[in-house]
């Protein structure tokens, strides 16, 4: 068995992960952004839940392909052009990070009291829909039980 074939599938499997995590992110924000409007909570409201998810769910997809990088990288055979260009790739994906990460919080990312994934905002965005439909009914959402 090759391990350098295994690692490239492994790096590819991370590829894959990341792109699905944006895609299913943009999805998910699509949808707590048109049940915020249907909920009639307002345009503004409706795009900062959009945005601000979308966002998460990309920096959470950026994080996983700077993981794929790696491991493609470090399982491959070492050259000075190939260090060169994982080089670039990440240091455009973490300032794209940064960028997207100080739009969401609106805060430079060291000077946040709480770090946030990707993950993070995704949930946390999730878990709001889910309190407004259930402040919506009248009924909390452990109260449906």
């Amino acid at each position: 068995m090759d391990i350098e074939a295994v690692f490239t599938g492994v790096a590819i499997a991370f590829e894959v992960i990341g792109a699905v995590a944006m895609m299913a992110g943009f999805v998910i924000a699509i949808v707590l952004g048109l049940r915020s409007l249907a909920r009639r909570e307002g345009g503004q409201t409706a795009f900062q839940v959009l945005r601000n998810t979308l966002g998460g769910a990309i920096l959470l997809g950026l994080e996983v392909l700077v993981a794929a990088d790696l491991i493609r990288t470090i399982t491959s055979k070492p050259s000075l052009e190939d260090a060169v260009i994982l080089g670039l790739i990440v240091l455009i994906r973490t300032i794209l990070s940064m960028s997207i990460q100080i739009e969401i919080d609106g805060v430079l990312p060291w000077r946040r009291a709480l770090l946030t994934s990707g993950a993070q905002v995704v949930g946390t965005a999730i878990a709001r829909d889910r309190a407004a439909a259930g402040a919506q009914g009248g009924r909390s959402t452990v109260d449906r039980g």
